[in-house]
């Protein structure tokens, strides 16, 4: 890895809130799970916004219309227009617009917001891989998306249509667990034709792309619940990061982290926006945070100490194991010392 790889997260003396002018936040998992909202969600993103912060809410999920998404979110008390909210289905449908022609057939696998991003790119959905359509895109299309969208998409696909998807995600977060994503979908898709698809969702360039161009965020700050697609579209754009342990990032894949899925913050919710973060201090490969202290001895990740906030000694644990690991995944057992966190 050529570029310099964190070893613990950063402490910050000033609120996120005034540290940054943008919070880029990902909604599953992070804003809401299913259709209610995440505990202290609202009142902190109000907080926020009080104080000066915008707020954009970026999603890989391309069902719904930004107006759709917008209208949830001021349901849920939080008051949002559709221009703050920015799709993979957007990413998706700019990426498509720019190698395709004006006026393309598209075949459309997914929802109600795929479609309505491609049109406003200029682009035509159809439905059937008989309409000899120039192009197939893919996206999450909830539970109730027939069998047979597949195989529509895998006839294009094998007919020369060029494939692409708004993300892979594999998992999404819902008010009754873990559910598959879009991601699995593409699976169904690539095992049946064998072919790759261009694909414009976190974590990859054109998903930020859309992102700075539609907030003109100068200072970022994107916030998300997953290593995979959150923090490493951040590292991507090279833009800081909090995550927030509301959705599917648990904190032993937080230890095991390998760089470019290692935030810059971590923090319990999205109440980590309003406060300071507290410092990791190391020395002589002994990490401290708060009350807590961890360190490596013999190939084993220990906790010590145990006053104050859990979340420090998960920051502590995280600065361990990440300068142990240097470039790679960390791989202590760390199920024993985060059981002593009972987070």
């Amino acid at each position: 890895m050529s570029q310099q790889y964190r070893t613990r997260p950063l402490g910050s003396d000033r609120p996120l809130s005034e540290g940054y002018d943008t919070a880029l936040l990902d909604l599953d998992g992070v804003v809401y799970a299913g259709g209610h909202a995440i505990g202290h969600a609202v009142e902190s993103l109000q907080a926020a916004r009080d104080r000066g912060m915008h707020l954009a809410y970026v999603t890989n999920n391309a069902l719904r219309t930004p107006d759709a998404v917008a209208g949830h979110l001021t349901e849920l008390g939080v008051p949002a227009e559709p221009s703050d909210v920015i799709t993979s289905a957007q990413a998706v449908a700019r990426l498509m617009a720019d190698q395709l022609p004006a006026g393309a057939k598209v075949l459309v696998v997914g929802g109600e917001g795929l479609r309505v991003a491609l049109r406003e790119r200029g682009l035509v959905p159809v439905e059937s891989a008989d309409d000899d359509p120039a192009a197939v895109a893919q996206g999450f299309g909830g539970p109730d998306l027939p069998w047979g969208r597949f195989a529509e998409a895998a006839y294009a696909i094998t007919r020369g249509a060029v494939w692409f998807a708004s993300n892979t995600d594999l998992t999404i977060p819902g008010a009754r667990g873990i559910a598959p994503g879009n991601g699995a979908a593409v699976e169904v898709v690539r095992i049946a034709t064998g072919a790759e698809p261009q694909v414009a969702g976190k974590p990859l360039p054109p998903m930020h792309r859309e992102t700075v161009l539609r907030t003109g965020a100068e200072r970022p700050l994107v916030v998300g619940d997953r290593l995979d697609t959150d923090i490493e579209g951040a590292f991507n754009g090279g833009v800081d990061s909090l995550l927030v342990l509301t959705g599917v990032t648990d904190a032993v894949r937080l230890i095991a982290a390998e760089p470019k899925y290692r935030p810059t913050y971590v923090d319990r919710d999205l109440r980590g926006l309003l406060t300071t973060q507290p410092e990791v201090s190391e020395e002589d490969g002994v990490f401290r945070c708060g009350g807590w202290t961890a360190v490596v001895r013999t190939e084993a990740l220990v906790l010590e100490g145990g006053g104050g906030d859990p979340v420090d000694g998960l920051r502590a644990l995280c600065g361990a194991a990440w300068t142990h690991a240097g470039e790679g995944a960390c791989e202590l057992d760390a199920e024993k010392a985060v059981a002593e966190l009972r987070l």
